[in-house]
């Protein structure tokens, strides 16, 4: 087996990495494992930092059988019949990668999706969702606070590491803002966290709607908290998974309290939206900052203002409910949306670290292995055909 981290070639950048330096000397030294890294002056792991543990470094990996990164790997760089580990974001049927998947077919590459490396319960086995959740629920606030001018909190990345932001939120001070934080899985519970750090209180949803408070607090919904059958029936939860289609939004009461909501479901491309255009140009809607670190893109998406993907660099763009169109951040009567689709990213060094252990404690062992369930049902494509499990794609792949 020969292991390649390859550099990230997606713009903008991204900094983090599937291994860090000490993770790929385990691999060598505890797996016996041929592994190189490729250069990359943009890693937040220098060169030097895997070079000083006796990491090898190659430019050249097309010796490489197994080819590791985090982002999608631009087509030119590519390199065929190859096995790539990297988030694709194509089994959503996404259309910006429509051509990615099809160039992963042409070349015969195998593509295994780290977004679907599951255990037989169907649970995610590897993920940046905890880290996503707790740079967008700062970020949230961060967007609050540059509207509004009530405090000031900077934005995550000009924190070192999660231990220095928590030193941060020690002296601050929170006005009485209401915040709504939606899903309870990995990366709801990054941003609940971050939130109880902050010192704002947590309320039940029914509190949170009908009380007024003197101080910062929030709620996290569950999924029985926003929708419900259109049938009437009541609500269970294997229901709302297998057929999301047959579930209708119940959102709308926290709209007219929440002056922050956090988004942080899984959303399925069936399953209804929040709220409508039309409901947040009505008087009544209170949110007046958004942030969706689901990013799924509008029009196929949970929030209908999530136009597009901010940046690191550029976090925030204003939404204005007349128009449904872009304008500036801050701008009257605006949503401010921050939307960034690398949230990671800002806390790299301490994310990749979560990443690479959990893809050395439950992915490493299958890669051993002769044959693996695990790494089938992640496979995406393979030989110029799509994975067994994901066969659907076909009509995503041949649209004009």
């Amino acid at each position: 087996m020969k292991i390649g981290v390859i550099r990230e070639g997606k713009r903008p950048p991204d900094s983090r990495v599937p291994l860090t330096p000490l993770q790929c000397k385990k691999l060598i030294t505890t797996y016996g494992v041929d592994l190189v890294v490729q250069p990359s002056p943009g890693r937040c792991y220098s060169d030097a930092e895997y070079e000083a543990l006796g990491v090898p470094m190659q430019e050249d990996l097309s010796d490489r059988t197994i080819l590791m990164g985090v982002k999608e790997v631009p087509i030119d760089q590519l390199i065929p019949q190859k096995t790539y580990f990297f988030f694709s974001h194509t089994i959503k049927e996404q259309e910006y990668n429509r051509s990615l998947l099809r160039a992963i077919l042409d070349k015969k590459i195998r593509l295994i999706d780290y977004e679907v490396l599951t255990n037989e319960q169907g649970k995610r086995v590897i993920a940046f969702g905890k880290w996503a959740g707790m740079v967008g629920a700062h970020n949230g606030l961060f967007t609050y606070g540059t509207r509004t001018g009530d405090f000031t909190l900077p934005q995550m990345k000009h924190f070192r590491d999660y231990e220095a932001a928590c030193a941060a939120y020690a002296s601050q001070e929170w006005p009485p803002i209401k915040i709504v934080l939606t899903g309870t899985g990995r990366v709801g519970a990054g941003a609940a966290k971050v939130l109880r750090d902050m010192g704002i209180r947590q309320v039940e949803p029914s509190a949170f709607l009908k009380d007024s408070f003197e101080e910062a607090v929030f709620t996290q919904l569950r999924v029985a908290d926003y929708v419900v059958r259109k049938d009437g029936k009541s609500f269970k939860p294997s229901d709302f998974y297998q057929h999301p289609e047959s579930f209708t939004s119940s959102f709308g009461p926290y709209t007219k309290v929440a002056d922050l909501m956090i988004n942080g479901i899984y959303w399925d491309n069936c399953a209804p939206q929040f709220f409508s255009s039309e409901d947040m140009a009505k008087d009544g809607f209170s949110i007046r900052v958004i942030a969706d670190i689901t990013c799924d893109i509008a029009p196929v998406s949970s929030i209908p203002s999530t136009l597009r993907a901010s940046t690191i660099d550029d976090p925030i763009f204003g939404y204005d409910p007349r128009t449904r169109k872009e304008v500036p951040a801050h701008s009257p009567g605006c949503i401010d949306m921050m939307t960034i689709d690398n949230l990671p990213n800002e806390l790299p060094r301490d994310a990749s670290e979560a990443f690479g252990e959990q893809f050395i404690t439950h992915v490493m062992p299958e890669l051993l292995r002769e044959q693996s369930d695990l790494l089938d049902r992640a496979t995406v494509a393979k030989d110029g055909e799509l994975g067994g499990h994901f066969g659907y794609l076909a009509g995503y792949v041949a649209a004009i």
